[in-house]
């Protein structure tokens, strides 16, 4: 059975992942839910010097202490970037790389680089006013489209602000990631940021969609699990 690390996006924590978590134990696979530096029950260590490259780390440490190898990798929005670096990094601890509605860089690119000026605008925008200029604000929940009471309430005060260099920081590949199986899980559902086959899946053939919103794993967990499943075997 395949050894799936699935990495949260901005604002969430590990935490995020319980419910598929479980559903791929209970089919037999190796799961781990690491969280990144300054989120979560890692909060506390937020502040102006966590960058992308901390995250990175947090996610290379993982897979090297554990020693880990034939890993489905999978990042949820943010984590896009973080995992794309991962593989680059440590590509024979890799058997796939699964983005689930996340942004998918190229070298030299930031997050801001992938979701474009208006979302940078709005962004910088929050840290300046709300902040403190190096902090992202948690976003409401219809914008990570949660719209059921049970979702909202689970979800929403386990949210934290994020730490804004993440966002700034390009991504530098040493390879490009394309020579790595890759697989893109958009989300078209209420809240969903992509869209009808997403710009960010440019290039990866293995394409599939679910009619949720961003937070699929807290909204569809059952979906997610068992095409994590389907694309891991």
């Amino acid at each position: 059975m395949p050894t799936f690390v699935l990495v949260h996006g901005a604002w969430h924590g590990g935490w995020c992942w319980d419910k598929v978590r479980r559903a791929l134990e209970e089919a037999g696979g190796t799961v781990y839910t690491p969280t990144l530096t300054g989120l979560g029950e890692r909060a506390h260590l937020a502040s102006r010097e966590v960058g992308l490259d901390t995250h990175i780390q947090d996610v290379v440490g993982l897979l090297e202490f554990e020693r880990l190898a034939g890993v489905t990798l999978v990042g949820h929005s943010y984590a896009g970037v973080v995992v794309t670096a991962v593989a680059d990094r440590l590509p024979r601890r890799i058997a796939r790389l699964v983005y689930l509605d996340a942004v998918v860089p190229r070298n030299q690119q930031c997050l801001f680089d992938c979701a474009g000026p208006d979302f940078r605008a709005r962004i910088e925008g929050q840290v300046s006013v709300d902040g403190e200029g190096w902090k992202i604000p948690v976003p409401s929940a219809p914008s990570l489209g949660l719209v059921e009471r049970e979702d909202i309430e689970w979800t929403m005060p386990r949210l934290v602000p994020h730490p804004a260099r993440t966002f700034r920081e390009a991504v530098a590949l040493r390879a490009e990631t394309t020579g790595l199986a890759r697989s893109y899980i958009n989300c078209i559902g209420a809240g969903a940021t992509g869209g009808p086959r997403s710009a960010q899946a440019e290039g990866i053939h293995d394409y599939h969609e679910i009619p949720t919103g961003h937070d699929a794993m807290v909204t569809a967990p059952s979906a997610v699990s068992r095409l994590l499943l389907h694309i891991a075997r």
